[in-house]
């Protein structure tokens, strides 16, 4: 099983480490709950380093890219950063994905659970392009500093420049406790807060400098537990639950990621039809009535109409109550919308709820 640079550190703290998609992972280390408060009200700091990292050089990097993307990479900035899909022929996503326009390059940031499947596609349909590509995902370290006294926590350890002015979904090429790494505003809570890429030799070292310098300002160390409370709560859809091989970005609700005037890329037809399906199910928040969790794959219902699934659900630790996203059909779709789910054979009274279910003031 593959470890980061700071398993060593999540061990000697007792930390919960779980198998995830080959990497042995922290996913509590106190309680989610409390992890999760902390990551709201103050900051929490995430070990990412599962998460895939791709680079591209070459004069073909950005229209390579342009080819398996959504988005509309050429029209990157240098610094900036955008969200996009990895789509299949029949417009299904292979992967929701960061490309990050550095100086001389491209990174790929991709799902933990994709990587390998992501480099296979990538090795398939990158004959005839001048690129080069590398997995760096291994010799480089990747941490995240989440809630709304990151700043506070992190600036202090730059020395070249105030991360207040880092713009959202833009990078800078840091110097962090005398090494180098590159900094984004980046993040998957739905805080205020940076993810940071450094060498892997690095990693255990600045870890530590991040959790010394939070010391006094509540941050804690966070695990995958409350990170996936915490992106619920965000309505920011997860790989393997709202978005599939089946799914396309409209239904998912993820049509900012779409560039279809943009360059051609595989699967754009396929996407461009789903687009104009007028009654395409929809994704969708639920609040239920009571504590009862609504889990993965629990049918939704409109009297006996059976109406879409739940893809999420948790006990939200913010707003105290249960909560849960779904796809479901477009006539049911609308906020104030009354349901039930079927949990463990009996049904739960649900609303259908505004996503995001939260969003920082």
């Amino acid at each position: 099983m593959l470890q980061t640079a700071c398993h060593a550190w999540h061990v000697q703290q007792d930390a919960r480490m779980v198998d995830f998609a080959g990497w042995e992972m922290p996913i509590q280390y106190s309680t989610i709950t409390e992890e999760h408060h902390a990551v709201r009200r103050a900051a929490g700091l995430f070990d990412i380093a599962h998460m895939g990292r791709i680079e591209f050089t070459g004069v073909e990097a950005a229209a390579f890219l342009d080819s398996i993307v959504t988005n509309n990479v050429a029209a990157i900035e240098v610094g900036q950063i955008r969200y996009a899909l990895v789509t299949n022929e029949a417009g299904g996503i292979l992967d929701d994905v960061l490309v990050y326009r550095l100086d001389d390059s491209y990174l790929l940031v991709v799902n933990a659970s994709n990587r390998l499947k992501i480099l296979d596609w990538i090795e398939q349909h990158r004959g005839g392009f001048d690129v080069t590509v590398e997995d760096r995902t291994t010799e480089k370290f990747m941490f995240a500093l989440q809630g709304p006294r990151a700043i506070e926590i992190l600036n202090p350890l730059i020395e070249d420049c105030d991360i207040a002015e880092i713009g959202y979904y833009r990078s800078a090429v840091v110097n962090f406790g005398g090494e180098p790494g590159l900094l984004s505003r980046t993040g998957y809570t739905g805080e205020d807060g940076f993810e940071i890429i450094c060498a892997t030799t690095s990693g255990a070292a600045l870890w530590n400098q991040v959790i010394e310098a939070g010391a006094n300002h509540g941050l804690l160390p966070a695990g995958l537990g409350c990170r996936d409370t915490l992106r619920l709560e965000a309505a920011m859809p997860l790989y393997g639950h709202e978005l599939d091989e089946t799914t396309d970005p409209y239904t998912a609700g993820l049509a900012f990621g779409v560039k279809l005037d943009a360059a051609d890329f595989i699967g754009k037809p396929a996407v461009a039809e789903k687009k104009a399906e007028a009654n395409r199910k929809r994704r969708v928040g639920l609040q239920l009535e009571g504590r009862r969790i609504a889990r993965e794959g629990a049918i939704v219902f409109s009297g006996e109409q059976e109406i879409g699934q739940v893809t999420s659900g948790t006990f939200s630790p913010t707003l105290e109550t249960s909560i849960a996203m779904a796809y479901v059909s477009a006539n049911h779709a609308a906020a104030g919308t009354t349901v039930e789910i079927d949990i463990r054979g009996k049904r739960h009274a649900a609303t259908v709820a505004k996503l995001p279910f939260y969003k920082r003031g």
